[in-house]
């Protein structure tokens, strides 16, 4: 498989994933799955400002990611796969049915959520959708760098990963 990372991070390109993530496991594409930035041809030269030359970036909608997945998994190259929200990994979840791991990355502070650890706020729904997407066969872990210790998603839920 040469999707290394599933990952939620609602800055999806910044600093982190490409330094923190991206040189560690020698990523030579992101896949950055959003309805939106897929659309958005300014949008996407932003985020590909943050990308080394020598890292392919492609802009999917939940749609076409569900359809390239299986291309992207079968590429001898490795890659990291980013949504910007769980509704989205959630979506990509249930209509490709072959992603099988999920990071939660940076899910930062907003109106109705409440503090998991650190860098993990969650609505009631978000916990919800992720609780879904575990039962469903997903393995979902929070983990902020690679050096980090994944932690597992119930003690994400229960406050237990650190904030």
């Amino acid at each position: 498989m040469s999707i290394e990372l599933f990952r939620i991070d609602d800055r999806l390109i910044h600093g982190q994933v490409v330094v923190g993530w991206a040189q560690p496991l020698d990523v030579s594409f992101i896949v950055l799955v959003d309805d939106e930035v897929s659309q958005s041809d300014w949008e996407q030269e932003l985020y590909r400002m943050g990308v080394p030359p020598t890292v392919d970036v492609h802009f999917d909608s939940v749609e076409t990611a569900s359809a390239k997945l299986p291309g992207y998994m079968a590429d001898v190259r490795r890659g990291i796969l980013l949504t910007g929200d769980i509704d989205t990994m959630r979506r990509l979840v249930e209509k490709s049915g072959i992603v099988s791991r999920c990071n939660l990355g940076g899910i930062h502070h907003r109106s109705g959520r409440n503090q998991r650890m650190r860098y993990v706020f969650l609505s009631t729904d978000e916990e919800q959708a992720l609780r879904d997407m575990a039962a469903g066969g997903v393995e979902v872990t929070a983990q902020d760098v690679p050096a980090a210790r994944a932690v597992p998603l119930d003690d994400v839920l229960q406050g237990g990963g650190g904030k």
